[in-house]
């Protein structure tokens, strides 16, 4: 009895977690084809973050458009990833995803470039909390091809705290140093 209430009390702490942002990206309305003729019904595609370094996405159908809505907030809630922001504004470094026939190319950017991307792309970032961002999408237009190929590309990112960890080095050892060309130059 003791240990279910203890359940119900993590539960309830989790619920507490940061208020998320949410975007719709896009709202189909479908059919199914019955024997007295059509049944129709919404999908739709939403992308939630933190604003912060997390961002996810989901996708509900339902009868009614809010609850295909509602359906897929708690989708992309469950399906958040963490993402490292250098400075809190931008990528670490320039990465690919690929989802089907779709290609995306993310780069960074420096202060004050904005948000440069295309359609469901630019609602990931948005989401995520990049500021800085150049971003190209090859291939499939597909808003759900075009999110999961950029959501693939983001879990490819890696901080240089991560890399050094992973090599077992320092973080200085990794990043190039602005100090050693001055002193090749001395050298020479």
């Amino acid at each position: 009895m003791a240990e279910r209430e203890h359940r119900r009390g993590r539960r309830e702490e989790r619920e507490e977690t940061p208020e998320f942002a949410d975007r719709l990206v896009a709202i189909n309305r479908v059919s199914k084809t019955v024997k007295g003729g059509k049944r129709f019904g919404f999908a739709a595609l939403v992308v939630v973050g933190d604003q912060r370094g997390r961002v996810g996405f989901g996708k509900g159908k339902a009868k009614e458009v809010p609850e295909a809505i509602r359906k897929a907030t708690e989708q992309a809630k469950r399906s958040l990833i963490r993402v490292p922001l250098r400075d809190g504004r931008t990528l670490h470094h320039d990465i690919e995803g690929r989802h089907g026939a779709g290609k995306v190319i993310m780069r960074t950017a420096v202060p004050g470039t904005g948000i440069i991307a295309g359609g469901p792309m630019r609602a990931v970032f948005e989401m995520l909390g990049v500021q800085d961002v150049v971003a190209k999408s090859q291939g499939s237009q597909n808003p759900y091809n075009m999110i999961r190929a950029t959501i693939d590309g983001l879990k490819k990112e890696a901080s240089p705290r991560n890399v050094a960890q992973r090599r077992g080095k320092k973080v200085a050892e990794i990043l190039p140093s602005n100090d050693k060309p001055a002193e090749a130059a001395v050298e020479a």
